[in-house]
């Protein structure tokens, strides 16, 4: 499967008003937007695993960055 083909079906489960309240509930609950530190570093792991998890989904559905939107600075 091309990777284009695999980015559409991402797009179009996702794209859903059931695809974003599942996309919601897995921000909320795998840390998007808080911390994935923990006392214990095996934790910290398995937690930004989780979250590794979630910004995959996310960057299916962005358009892949092309030549011209790179900036060098």
């Amino acid at each position: 499967m091309r990777i284009e083909d695999l980015r559409l079906a991402y797009k179009t489960l996702l794209s859903t008003k059931d695809g974003q309240i599942i996309l919601e509930d897995l921000q909320a609950r795998y840390h998007i937007n808080g911390s994935t530190f923990s006392q214990d570093p095996n934790e910290t792991a398995y937690r930004e695993g989780q979250r590794t998890v979630v910004l995959f989904l996310l960057s299916m559905l962005q358009e892949p960055k092309t030549r011209e939107d790179i900036v060098e600075t």
